[in-house]
């Protein structure tokens, strides 16, 4: 039966020696999401700003190749999702990769994992703030950006303030709106491809824009590595829905399906809406990396206010992602307090939501905007160079705990195993071999081994102070026993 009641107000936080390993009766927070909520958060949390924009880039870097750029990353993301799948079926945690990484390396990786990914998130909403303002003030040029950045923050904090199910509700449609644009473009596409599209007087293209201009890899190997690091990155936002499991009406059947129904549902609106574009254009037309991939494709098609219909859907995708990523990034530090591993004011519960980890991650999202005003040139640059491949190290973390957990799940409880991996353990060492050939190309372009210097100076870091708390924790706990 879901769980309906709230608990008392002013809870207390849970004893940090609890496990968050899986749900429980008695559980502060409140079961509010259905399967419904669930779906939406595992589709739209990849559908963000990233493609609908910042695929122009790759392309241009790529051209036609972007397609196999992003057929291979987004193999390598369905791999890790079956991982976390795996593991958050078998044992649902709001603090899911975190709790899972605990259990598997030590307290020490969960504390990085989690307040790796936790400053992630938290700079993402301050990047997606005034990504959206930008729009706004396009709309209304007399506006402050910082205005607009201030109510989008103040709304979406008070709806993770209130019941889980209002989350819910936001993204159901957030992503739904997302989901529809994208099957729309890709049925416009397709018939325009075949040369039927009503109303386009545009001939179909065959294969002239595929194999011309300099080929399917017109920029070589080069071109396509740089499309592949920039699809790698545009992947990430899937993790949130096992984070959300946990607080569904039933964790395990919910992250389960939530997980199966996204894998190929990726591979259609990523590698599909690719696909389209560069058979539609010229990779190198000016307009793919000006105007975004989406919007150029939408206007050589004379689909009338193809520029603002798209703007509408980037700023949906905006403020999709900053109400999912307040949410998780409030989700993973009440995880992690609740386990010892951050200040126990903020794992107060207030009827059934954690409300000061969501202010503690809201006003660090603020603060990143700030920075983006106060310090453009040195302070905010290495924020967001800090979270370039945080989450590789999130992925990373995930297919090593899966190696370990699996195989004590299959001595131990191997009922609990209700989603597998794939080809268990080859295609994990696949996955991960490929994470590290991800961090070596990383070192071979000079924009992006900035982002790998401060990404792994930052985890490091997390790493020491998380290794010396679980030292200190161990020498505490030994007298405790002996006495």
């Amino acid at each position: 039966m879901s769980r309906t009641s709230t608990q008392q107000d002013a809870a207390p936080a849970p004893d940090p020696a609890a496990s968050d390993a899986a749900p429980k009766a008695d559980s502060p927070l409140v079961h509010g999401l259905k399967q419904r909520h669930l779906s939406m958060i595992a589709l739209g949390g990849v559908i963000g700003a990233g493609l609908f924009v910042g695929s122009g880039a790759g392309i241009a870097a790529a051209g036609p190749s972007i397609v196999l750029a992003y057929a291979v990353s987004g193999a390598l993301v369905m791999l890790v999702m079956r991982m976390l799948g795996e593991m958050s079926a078998a044992n649902p945690a709001s603090g899911s990769f975190s709790v899972h990484a605990e259990r598997a390396i030590g307290p020490w990786a969960g504390f990085t994992a989690g307040w790796g990914f936790w400053f992630l998130l938290c700079v993402a909403v301050g990047l997606e703030g005034i990504g959206a303002a930008k729009i706004m003030v396009g709309w209304f040029p007399d506006s402050p950006e910082w205005a607009w950045v201030a109510l989008f923050m103040l709304v979406f904090c008070g709806a993770n303030l209130t019941a889980v199910k209002n989350f819910g509700e936001f993204e159901f449609w957030f992503a739904a709106l997302k989901v529809g644009a994208i099957t729309l473009f890709l049925g416009i596409g397709v018939l325009a491809i075949l040369g039927i599209l009503p109303g386009s007087d545009t001939p179909a293209p065959g294969l002239e824009n595929l194999t011309g201009e300099g080929g399917f890899m017109p920029n070589g190997t080069d071109g396509l590595i740089i499309g592949l690091l920039a699809s790698v990155f545009a992947y990430g936002g899937l993790e949130t829905v096992t984070i959300a499991a946990a607080e569904s009406e039933n964790p395990v059947r919910s992250v389960a399906k939530a997980v199966r129904t996204a894998m190929w549902r990726i591979a259609l609106f990523y590698v599909g809406s690719m696909l389209v574009v560069v058979t539609l254009l010229p990779w190198d037309n000016k307009d793919v990396a000006a105007k975004g991939p989406y919007v150029a494709t939408l206007d050589h098609l004379g689909i009338p206010g193809a520029g603002q219909i798209m703007n509408v859907i980037v700023l949906i995708a905006l403020l999709s992602a900053m109400n999912a990523n307040i949410y998780g990034a409030s989700r993973m530090s009440y995880s992690l307090i609740v386990r010892g591993q951050g200040p126990k004011v903020l794992g107060r519960v207030y009827s059934g939501v954690p409300r000061l980890a969501v202010l503690a991650s809201s006003v660090f999202g603020f603060v990143c905007v700030l920075l983006s005003y106060w310090r453009p040139d040195d302070v905010f640059p290495w924020l967001l160079n800090m979270i370039g491949a945080m989450i590789l190290v999130v992925w990373i973390f995930i297919a090593v705990s899966q190696l370990i957990l699996r195989r004590r799940t299959e001595r131990e409880e191997p009922q609990k195993l209700v989603v597998r991996m794939w080809a268990y353990p080859f295609l994990t060492w696949v996955a991960l071999a490929a994470m590290a050939y991800i961090f070596y190309l990383m070192t071979e372009q000079p924009d992006t081994r900035k982002q790998l210097l401060a990404t792994g100076t930052l985890t490091l870091c997390l790493a020491v102070i998380g290794y010396v708390r679980q030292k200190r924790a161990e020498k505490q706990e030994k007298p405790a026993a002996t006495a």
